[in-house]
């Protein structure tokens, strides 16, 4: 898959760009299907900011209110008692995946149970917008300070990427340049550190970073 891995959404024109660029063609062209799944997860979301992922309008103007042709929901928990030949065509007919966060954990755990997980590899045309979790979902871990779902067996994910997020720098008082710098250690990969105006294009075997705002890697080869 192509993938746009954000902390805070298409939050500035850059990031806008890069979203264009990996659809290949207007927003206003593509059909989108939205994941509020990891939400259910994490225990600072719930119903009212599932409501105001999925509303395409201005309440959601990051993701699901950009301007797309159609937005539809995919809930991954309802995904097992469907059956794959029903729901897999909805996959493969969008041009556009928009995840959304809450505990990555979570996440993984239903797109694994869904079966999403397994129908990856097949979507090389797709593109896979994450926020925060739904983007460190693709990462190998997350780290133990990420882990909000109380079931979650530990902190590891799919590993679609060979690095680790840590998301809204500065926006959240533990999301701090120190506190990112104890996790890299602990995570024991190579790392991005992101803001909100920040996002990570992966395309084509090549990783670039595209930010209006603050990013550092730790352990790779851009590391400051």
């Amino acid at each position: 898959m192509k993938l746009l891995l954000t902390s805070g959404g298409v939050t500035n024109p850059s990031i806008r760009e890069a979203l264009v660029r990996l659809l290949g063609k207007p927003i206003a062209a593509c059909h989108a299907l939205c994941i509020p799944t990891a939400q259910w997860g994490h225990p600072m979301c719930g119903p009212a900011s599932v409501r105001r992922f999925i509303a395409d309008d201005s309440a959601s103007p990051r993701l699901t209110g950009l301007g797309w042709a159609s937005v539809g929901v995919l809930e991954l928990t309802a995904l097992p008692s469907m059956g794959t030949d029903r729901w897999t065509d909805w996959v493969r007919d969008a041009d556009v995946l928009l995840v959304d966060g809450g505990d990555a954990t979570y996440l993984c755990h239903w797109m694994r149970e869904s079966g999403l997980a397994e129908l990856l590899p097949e979507l090389t045309d797709t593109v896979w917008v994450g926020i925060s979790a739904g983007s460190m979902v693709m990462t190998p871990r997350i780290g133990e300070d990420f882990v909000e779902w109380p079931l979650a067996p530990d902190d590891r994910t799919l590993g679609v990427v060979d690095f680790a997020i840590f998301p809204h720098l500065d926006v959240f008082p533990t999301n701090t340049l120190a506190h990112a710098e104890r996790w890299a250690e602990r995570v024991g990969l190579p790392a991005y550190v992101m803001d909100d105006e920040t996002a990570i294009v992966v395309a084509d075997d090549t990783v670039e970073v595209v930010s209006e705002g603050a990013w550092t890697s730790r352990g790779g080869p851009d590391a400051a």
